[in-house]
C-alpha cells in the first residue's frame, strides 16, 4: 500500500509557472510507476506524464511536451511536475498515481492505476 498527497496548486497567470509535489508514505516510489492526471469540470480523467517503475525515462502527452516535466527526488518519497508556461486550457484538477505492475503501454491508462491522491486544484487565468 502506498498513501499519496498532491500540493503546489494555486492559481497562476497564463505563462506562469508552478510546481506539484506527490508525495508517497508507506513504500519507496521507485517501486511504482508514477503518473499524473488531470481533470477539468465535465471532462474524462486525462493522461499528463508517467514515469516507469525503476526506471528513470518519462512520457508525456502531447499537450503539455517541452512545458511540463516529471521527475522524483533522491530519496524517492517525493515525484514532482514541473509545469511552465501554463495556459489557460490547462486548469484542471490534477491528480498523482501509482501502481507497480504497469507496462509501459498503460501508463496513460487512469483505470490501470490502483492508488491515487485527493488531487490539487491549478487555475490559470488573467
Amino acid at each position: 500500500q502506498v498513501q499519496l498527497v498532491e500540493s503546489g496548486g494555486g492559481l497562476v497567470p497564463p505563462g506562469g509557472s508552478l510546481r506539484l509535489s506527490c508525495h508517497a508514505s508507506g513504500r519507496p516510489l521507485n517501486t511504482y510507476s508514477m503518473g499524473w492526471f488531470r481533470q477539468a469540470p465535465g471532462s474524462e480523467r486525462e493522461f499528463v506524464a508517467a514515469i516507469k517503475r525503476g526506471g528513470s525515462s518519462t512520457y508525456y502527452a502531447d499537450s503539455v511536451k517541452g512545458r511540463f516535466t516529471m521527475f522524483r527526488d533522491s530519496a524517492k518519497t517525493t515525484v514532482y511536475l514541473q509545469m511552465n508556461n501554463l495556459k489557460t486550457e490547462d486548469t484542471a484538477v490534477y491528480f498523482c498515481a501509482a501502481d507497480q505492475f504497469l507496462i509501459t503501454s498503460s501508463l496513460s491508462l487512469p483505470s490501470q492505476y490502483d492508488f491515487w491522491g485527493q488531487g490539487t486544484q491549478v487555475t490559470v487565468s488573467s
